[in-house]
């Protein structure tokens, strides 16, 4: 059997022949310290990138089967996105950056985890109208026609291929910082973010639409949100609903209508407050599936929504930077989770610094050796 027959059996549960290797790709540093370790060459840090031709390089040094996130989009962000600069440095070298959602950064040196936020520039309708609405229209720009019109002809026929939809709300988080969106939800203009959600998601509509009428062929869709943390999500569940189930139905519908089944939505942290708007309204397929400090999230959530949900993911990476006995642990704890049907094991996020080469060719070989 192929990749993409193993992945796309077991999520429909159909037979195959053994699990697939699947991962989620790395942190650039992890990949710097494997280049000084001498595990794998420079040029591989240089052009690395999902699913592209250093990744796959990089599987065959590993042992991965594929990576999930080889999706494929249009511009379906800011077009033009903000200019990326300095807007100031501190005198302990912090920058203050803009990024090119109009986020502004505080980025201290030395420091890789996700900079903290400092200011943005989407506060109040005149703000939304000026600087974002031209940079939320559909025009045919965002679309590269001719890629997709010879898609199904130019990609490997061996490993799944998503079209990513976009995102729904998670970006407008990235324009907004956290604080700015609670504060534009209860804004004296109650229906600012609102508009901003609607404009946001017409347009992401319509570039999907578009890939799709090229007659393009794909897997499974994709989403990224990560609107959620440690203890649940950045929102009322409630006002997520009511702003973002009927995109997420719209998009999904299109993408049942061109025979897409599989559609996968990524957001970290502890989800089950958000599940029933995604698996109501079309969302069938969670990814990553953290584990995190709150431990499996996938069994509960099966056990609540059915066989119809679907997982990719669920597995605790940190394991990969211990030692056998730790990942011989986990692979013994998600047989559980693959004995459920309709679930392919990932690690739950990106690999991470200190990740141990070896482990992670150990974790892939034995991970094949599972019969379905």
């Amino acid at each position: 059997m192929t990749n993409r027959e193993r992945a796309m059996n077991i999520l429909h549960y159909k037979p195959a022949d053994r699990l697939p290797a699947v991962h989620f790709g790395y942190w650039e540093e992890l990949l710097e310290e494997w280049v000084e370790q001498g595990k794998i060459p420079g040029d591989i840090l240089e052009t690395h990138g999902d699913g592209n031709e250093a990744d796959r390089r990089l599987d065959e040094l590993i042992g991965w089967d594929f990576n999930w996130q080889n999706v494929f989009e249009a511009q379906n962000g800011l077009f033009p996105s903000f200019e990326e600069k300095v807007l100031e440095v501190l005198p302990d070298g912090t920058r203050r950056m803009q990024t090119k959602d109009g986020l502004i950064e505080r980025i201290k040196p030395g420091i890789t985890s996700i900079p903290s936020e400092d200011d943005y520039l989407l506060k109040d309708r005149a703000a939304f109208e000026e600087l974002y609405l031209p940079k939320m229209q559909y025009t045919p720009e965002r679309v590269d026609l001719e890629f997709f019109k010879n898609f199904n002809e130019t990609r490997p026929t061996d490993i799944p291929h998503g079209l990513h939809l976009g995102s729904v709300l998670g970006k407008i988080r990235d324009m907004t910082s956290v604080l700015g969106m609670s504060y534009l939800m209860y804004d004296e203009d109650e229906d600012l973010f609102a508009d901003i959600v609607d404009t946001f998601a017409d347009m992401q509509y319509k570039c999907a639409e578009a890939i799709l009428e090229t007659g393009a062929r794909f897997d499974f869709a994709h989403y990224w949100e990560d609107i959620c943390f440690k203890n649940g999500p950045l929102l009322s569940p409630e006002i997520f609903n009511e702003l973002c189930a009927k995109h997420y139905k719209k998009r999904n519908d299109l993408c049942r209508k061109y025979g897409i089944d599989i559609i996968s939505l990524d957001c970290d942290g502890v989800v089950e407050e958000l599940l029933p708007t995604w698996f109501e309204n079309g969302v069938n397929t969670m990814f990553p599936i953290e584990v995190g400090v709150w431990g499996d999230q996938f069994a509960a959530a099966r056990k609540k929504f059915g066989p119809g949900l679907l997982g990719v993911g669920g597995m605790d990476k940190t394991v990969l930077r211990k030692d056998k006995a730790a990942v011989d642990a986990e692979i013994e704890r998600i047989k559980g989770l693959v004995d459920l049907g309709g679930f392919l094991p990932c690690p739950d996020h990106r690999l991470m610094p200190g990740t141990k080469f070896e482990l992670v060719q150990y974790y892939a070989e034995e991970i094949k050796k599972i019969r379905i």
